[in-house]
């Protein structure tokens, strides 16, 4: 698995005044375009500050990342308008960008691009990608993921105190399970739950056990969670423990993207001391996120480690 250490780099300034620039890292070439295009008009945010954010939390960021098919969600227009999923690595593009070709039952044989340093970050973000979609399992076996995870989601008439509280269920079921959590912010409106697996079960065994948890869950807390997948059929102000995106080629934001909301907050890590003493999704934003990483570190760091993952064949 990568390492921080591998991921570690010279700071990168984006140019500060230029529309368009060619970003020279290491030995590549990175043309960046349209850098003074505003993508969060009431903060002021241009495109520059959202490349220049990517450069500084890449260290912490790309061993999360690397080795996966990334699927593209673009933003040609800024956080607030609209945007389009693509899977394909576009052509022309550099010839070190590095692909992960996966057939798909659809009979489509897509090849995604991955992000494996800065210099491909960088010019997945220069497309207009605000965050960060990368696919569970590695691109050397596609089918096996690293870890399952719980998308705690609000439902109408449900507050984030109410997603915290859901949080902090689920950790007290896995930790009766023996399994280690770690929670991060969406930086949306909801908390993820990660649980780092030895690789082995295949994605759909990893769908299975999420979706026994979630539905023990709802029927053992069931005034303030749901399972329930059907979105007409979610009761009111209930919270989401959603297990579906575990399906095989679904994606989350991955840790340390920013979202395309007010505020421009940034999925974080957080300690489950923190969920205890209550934050919030705005608590985490572009602007802070770097001097928290400063700080405090990689909390997902064992999301990355060898030891300390819990072996899911005992559950299934």
């Amino acid at each position: 698995m990568p390492s921080a250490a591998s991921s570690k780099a010279a700071p990168v300034r984006i140019p500060a005044e230029d529309n368009e620039a060619v970003v020279r890292i290491g030995r590549r070439d990175v043309t960046l375009t349209n850098l003074g295009k505003v993508f969060w008009p009431d903060l002021g945010i241009t495109k520059r500050r959202l490349l220049q954010y990517y450069a500084d939390v890449s260290p912490y960021l790309l061993p999360h990342v690397q080795d996966r098919a990334m699927v593209m969600k673009r933003y040609p227009n800024g956080a607030y308008s609209d945007f389009f999923f693509m899977k394909r690595a576009p052509k022309p593009r550099p010839e070190w960008i590095e692909v992960c070709t996966i057939p798909h039952d659809s009979g489509n044989i897509i090849d995604f691009p991955m992000v494996q340093d800065l210099a491909s970050l960088l010019w997945v973000i220069n497309l207009g990608c605000i965050d960060l979609n990368q696919w569970y399992a590695r691109c050397d076996d596609v089918d096996r993921p690293d870890y399952l995870h719980f998308d705690l989601d609000p439902v109408p008439g449900a507050d984030f105190d109410k997603v915290l509280q859901t949080a902090l269920v689920v950790k007290d079921a896995l930790d009766a399970l023996g399994m280690p959590s770690y929670p991060k912010t969406t930086g949306s409106k909801g908390i993820h739950v990660y649980i780092p697996i030895v690789r082995g079960p295949l994605q759909k065994q990893v769908w299975t056990f999420a979706k026994a948890l979630a539905q023990s869950l709802a029927a053992q807390h069931p005034e303030l969670i749901t399972a329930e997948y059907r979105v007409a059929k979610r009761p009111h102000g209930r919270v989401l423990v959603d297990y579906n995106q575990n399906a095989w080629g679904r994606t989350l934001a991955s840790v340390y993207s920013l979202r395309p909301r007010p505020r421009a907050p940034a999925s974080t890590p957080v300690t489950w001391d923190e969920i205890k003493r209550g934050i919030k999704i705005e608590d985490f934003r572009m602007d802070n996120v770097p001097e928290r990483l400063q700080a405090v570190g990689d909390l997902w760091k064992p999301l990355l480690q060898r030891k300390g993952r819990c072996q899911l064949e005992k559950f299934l």
